[in-house]
């Protein structure tokens, strides 16, 4: 108890350190407790963290902010009036068809799985084919009344849905437009003595800002560069399997592997054992190939210094507390936490600072 009394007091004696920690715990809060109602304004400041860079590149070229955030913002609603009009009713489309092909290729795979007895009678016997079939069917019906609660649940949240595609243009719009008065505001709040903030700050927003533009320009060059593979391949649902392998990368180390069975199913059912199916395989393969040897390294030109255990461990807790956005996220603030962990003063640093600021009376005279 002495040695956490002891911890208390020096770690909390500093006021940069007490600011520090009040503002990292005011943030948790936050999120925990208003994070479904400030939904859409945490998605507006993500989405005007993205555009903010293409905004001070014009401004470099000599242009005034206020144009280039009005060309920017104009620039934000095509490409949200296509998302909304050409690539969502285009993925419901395959998703439906797809929905309604599986009966069929669940047959297949059944017949599939009787035949494996009569071809390896010394590996799998009928009993166990039997036993398999009768909890895949258990799990797909599960699986298919947990599709029809979702879908009700979405329907009857569309309004909801309405009010989030209102409000993020708009909060996005001013957020651009009145940077500089919303940082001014926030920070006139904060002590003039905030230099450990600020260190950890300045540290992890390069990061933050690298990666969150690098992975959306990932997503939409993988996502891109896989459809049209697939397209010229003849692959059926191309968009909504490209769309699965663009959003896959936001899992590093699992999401390509996972992504990797819905293809090979897909291609199977299709064309069955064959040179087309190992056209896609290896196309895709390729794909991850490039991704993980020449895009990531061009696009996120400051790596992230994280273990691959830090790593995943992020993407479980952050997207288990905070879903899509956590996993979207995860990797900064495992970054975040790094950095407030190497700025928080240790138990030597502060020893010195209390030597260096010892008064001179204190030393030990000499006897002589």
């Amino acid at each position: 108890m002495d040695l956490l009394k002891a911890w208390f007091k020096r770690t909390f004696s500093d006021p940069q350190v007490v600011l520090l920690g009040l503002i990292l715990l005011v943030g948790f809060l936050v999120v925990i407790g208003l994070g479904r109602m400030l939904a859409p304004v945490f998605a507006s400041i993500v989405i005007a963290y993205l555009l903010e860079a293409v905004v001070i590149r014009l401004q470099r070229m000599g242009m005034k902010r206020l144009l280039a955030v009005v060309l920017v913002f104009l620039l934000f609603m095509a490409i949200l009036v296509f998302l909304l009009f050409g690539l969502v009713p285009r993925l419901s489309v395959q998703l439906t068809q797809l929905v309604q092909q599986l009966p069929n290729y669940i047959a297949q795979g059944q017949l599939l799985l009787e035949q494996l007895p009569q071809r390896y009678p010394q590996m799998v016997s009928e009993e166990q084919i039997s036993r398999l079939i009768s909890n895949l069917g258990d799990e797909l019906a599960g699986v298919g009344q947990s599709l029809l609660s979702w879908s009700l649940a979405s329907a009857a949240s569309i309004i909801g849905l309405l009010v989030f595609l209102v409000l993020v243009p708009v909060l996005v719009f001013f957020l651009l437009k009145d940077k500089a008065q919303l940082i001014g505001w926030i920070t006139s709040y904060l002590p003039r003595e905030r230099y450990l903030v600020t260190k950890v700050w300045v540290e992890v927003e390069a990061q933050i800002a690298n990666y969150v533009r690098g992975k959306v320009g990932e997503i939409v060059i993988v996502g891109a560069v896989t459809y049209i593979t697939f397209l010229a391949l003849d692959l059926q649902y191309a968009a909504l399997l490209a769309t699965l392998v663009g959003f896959s990368v936001l899992i590093p180390y699992i999401g390509a592997a996972v992504v990797t069975l819905p293809i090979a199913l897909v291609a199977f059912f299709q064309w069955g054992w064959g040179w087309d199916f190992g056209k896609v395989m290896i196309a895709y393969g390729v794909i991850q190939l490039l991704d993980g040897n020449v895009l990531v390294p061009w696009l996120f030109s400051e790596a992230v210094n994280l273990h691959p255990v830090a790593i995943i461990v992020a993407i479980l807790v952050f997207g288990g507390l905070w879903g899509f956005w956590g996993v979207f996220f995860a990797i900064p603030l495992a970054t975040l936490v790094k950095a407030v962990l190497q700025a928080w003063p240790r138990a030597q640093e502060v020893s010195e600072a209390d030597a260096d600021e010892a008064p001179a009376d204190s030393v030990t005279q000499d006897p002589a």
